[in-house]
């Protein structure tokens, strides 16, 4: 399916472990620049590769959040697409990074706790539970939901493809640039 003339904007996908954030928003990457897009992925995983000591405290998630969030500011400002995917736990610290946008799309990936720890394909749940990791979100540390994101996204039900349907969905209906 071809999208002619989406409005670039930062596309932030928030939500817990577990919930489709990268699965949704690697799959809306390529969609993009299947269509010719300038399109850049940012991953918290991946981003925690080349930032190994970034921190897991409130204020480390924060400056991480806010640090990556400027980048997709630049970015963004120069007509490119940012797919963003952080868990990003603390509403102000998100908020920090829409005011920095000159566009930007908050998704809420909304999968519930329970749906997460099913799933946790990396074992990070069942981890925090036994206390071997500190500071994980949704279990010893908070996730503040959204207050009104642009888009709201539970996969319990649904297949990543009717995920990113949804992202384009939106964006359609934002009109073009």
């Amino acid at each position: 399916m071809s999208e002619a003339n989406l409005k670039p904007t930062v596309l932030w996908f928030t939500g817990l472990s577990g919930s489709g954030k990268s699965t949704i928003s690697e799959k809306v990457y390529a969609q993009l620049k299947s269509q010719g897009y300038e399109v850049e992925h940012l991953d918290g995983d991946a981003v925690r590769e080349v930032f190994p000591k970034t921190g897991f405290s409130k204020k480390e998630r924060d400056d991480h959040v806010k640090r990556v969030g400027f980048i997709a500011s630049l970015l963004q400002k120069h007509g490119v697409f940012v797919v963003a995917s952080f868990i990003s736990p603390y509403q102000d610290a998100r908020d920090v990074v829409r005011d920095m946008c000159q566009d930007f799309t908050e998704i809420h990936i909304s999968t519930p706790l329970e749906v997460c720890e099913e799933r946790d394909v990396k074992g990070l749940y069942e981890k925090a539970r036994n206390g071997e990791i500190d500071n994980f979100t949704g279990i010893s540390d908070p996730y503040e939901e959204p207050e009104n994101p642009e888009l709201s996204i539970d996969t319990t039900d649904i297949t990543p493809e009717e995920g990113v349907e949804q992202v384009f969905d939106y964006l359609r209906k934002q009109g073009s640039s």
